[in-house]
């Protein structure tokens, strides 16, 4: 939305890539959109590759989508259980990829000043889509596994709990959409800035630390995220 249409626009989503004209009526296209296209077009493609032609003993694309896969599967099984984990592990597995992903292309030369090239996590709109998916599986999710029973647990463990658990519930996505975008755009700040003091040389260390950071940007949202989804899930005696 542009500053003419009463919301004004943050500095890191002033620049345009550049504006579609259909049927009559000008659409812009922010560089973060772009990128996020750039990331779901990356994570459908190299898995389109490594199904193709699936062998027993894997290599290339395979081998290392089969290596990401079974590693996230097995960590989503040590806090769900093995058994909700391949249940809810295509889910929580997409979302950890695309985090991910969208962390790393910050990394990208230019990123943030290159048309197109600006990392998705650092828009709260996006971090915040995320942390709505995540608020609705849990519903979605607990719903389909206890049916009405889902809806116990905003009166457990007494009814007058009632109010202080469903603010619980709507806190979350809240928190999810904050810790993610304050540490990605933290980082992207002093990147940014370190690179217009020193370029080339200053920021390099900051880099270095944010493909771990990036990482555990991602493990954390994940966790959290497996963490609400078995708990709604799971059955209480």
């Amino acid at each position: 939305m542009s500053a003419e249409g009463g919301h004004a626009l943050l500095p890191h989503e002033q620049d345009l890539l550049t504006t579609l004209h259909v049927a009559g009526f000008d659409i812009p296209i922010y560089n973060f959109v772009i990128t996020s296209w750039g990331v779901m077009v990356v994570l459908v493609l190299t898995a389109l590759l490594a199904t193709r032609n699936m062998k027993m003993l894997p290599a290339g694309v395979q081998n290392v989508w089969e290596a990401v896969v079974e590693g996230l599967f097995s960590f989503l099984g040590g806090i769900m259980g093995e058994e909700r984990a391949r249940k809810y592990g295509g889910f929580l597995t997409t979302c950890f990829l695309f985090i991910l992903l969208s962390n790393y292309s910050g990394l990208i030369p230019g990123a943030g000043s290159l048309p197109g090239v600006t990392p998705p996590t650092n828009n709260v709109s996006v971090t915040g889509a995320l942390a709505i998916l995540v608020f609705l599986s849990v519903f979605y999710y607990g719903i389909g596994a206890k049916g009405i029973g889902f809806f116990k647990h905003f009166f457990q463990p007494m009814a007058f709990l009632f109010l202080l658990n469903l603010i619980e519930e709507l806190v979350r996505p809240v928190s999810l959409t904050l810790r993610l975008y304050g540490n990605v755009f933290g980082e992207e700040q002093i990147i940014h800035e370190l690179a217009n003091m020193v370029p080339f040389l200053l920021p390099l260390p900051m880099m270095i630390l944010a493909l771990l950071t990036g990482a555990i940007q991602a493990f954390v949202f994940t966790l959290l995220a497996s963490t609400y989804i078995s708990g709604a899930t799971e059955e209480h005696h």
